[in-house]
């Protein structure tokens, strides 16, 4: 599986505004001697010790994560948040996926807003998949695309749409998608695929319950042992207190729960849209100092970053 990130923000886009692009530039001026100007290799060197969150970007896009399986030329994309258009904008030309197949964890509009400017969509050749475990997919997304709401209607997009009500998993060419029911206002779902042995799980827009941590059939199952989770890290614990039935998880809970579940990496996911890229990538040190202080073994702890990929 080739898992790549083309939107991680949460709850509406997040552009990096003018003054904090000059905050980050100022901030690398000032680190700067004259021998790191030297050459272009010092240059380089320079730029390469610099911190992430200065020397780069978290990215502003919502919720949208494809996977590829090696022989499968159809691509599973996980939400339609506005990294929908940026996975579009990718996917032109005659070696690019003709069949898509994409799955709505809930319908709340940072993860739908993406769908109307998903350029595939209007291509006659393109057949597109909609998965959900919900009834009314169909309705909800075609709600967003009418007046006064947006200029043109579903039925413009000229390629073929096929839409899925999942009761039980499903095979998609040779993976198996299945899901569980999270905690959000609205509800939300979560899903693990797997192929080959592998297992990777998308849970955004979730607040960690209780419930979530027993031992149950039915989370040993889902959960355990598996090879990568994207999971809805969006605040501190003192947020995540303060929050309480937003529908959203602390990272601290993140990686409780990660380690309670044996599973290998925790990519925090679904990032405030107030939060800045130190505060982001601050959050993700606190969660790496949090599993070294809790002498928690065999799990790793990353941040996801827009075009940041995962091979399994």
């Amino acid at each position: 599986m080739h898992i790549r990130f083309w939107g991680v923000r949460g709850s509406l886009p997040s552009p990096l505004h003018q003054a904090r692009i000059q905050e980050k530039i100022d901030a690398i001026v000032d680190q700067m001697l004259p021998e790191d100007l030297a050459s272009k290799e010092s240059k380089q060197r320079f730029l390469a010790g610099l911190p992430p969150w200065l020397y780069g970007t978290v990215g502003g896009n919502t919720s949208c994560v494809s996977v590829a399986i090696e022989d499968f030329d159809e691509l599973i994309i996980f939400d339609c948040g506005s990294g929908l258009r940026e996975l579009g904008l990718a996917c032109t030309g005659e070696s690019k996926p003709q069949k898509f197949h994409i799955v709505l964890s809930h319908f709340h509009w940072d993860h739908l807003m993406g769908f109307p400017f998903f350029d595939p969509a209007y291509n006659p050749s393109v057949t597109i998949d909609l998965y959900s475990p919900k009834p009314g997919l169909k309705e909800f997304l075609d709600g967003q695309m009418r007046t006064p709401y947006f200029p043109i209607t579903m039925d413009i997009m000229a390629g073929q749409k096929n839409f899925h009500y999942l009761e039980n998993s499903v095979q998609i060419g040779p993976a198996e998608l299945s899901f569980r029911e999270m905690c959000h206002p609205g509800g939300s779902f979560c899903y693990q695929l797997s192929h080959k042995g592998k297992r990777f799980i998308y849970a955004t827009d979730t607040e960690l319950a209780t419930n979530d941590f027993l031992p149950s059939e039915e989370n040993i199952r889902f959960f355990k042992n598996a090879d990568v989770i994207v999971l809805d890290s969006q605040y501190t614990l003192g947020e995540a207190i303060d929050k309480y039935n937003w529908g959203h998880s602390a990272f601290s809970l993140s990686v409780d729960f990660a380690a309670n579940w044996g599973i290998k990496r925790l990519v925090l996911f679904h990032h405030d849209p107030a939060y800045d890229d130190r505060k982001i990538h601050g959050m993700l040190q606190s969660a790496r100092w949090y599993l070294e202080r809790m002498d928690i073994k065999g799990l790793e702890v990353c941040l996801a970053v827009e075009n940041m990929e995962i091979i399994l």
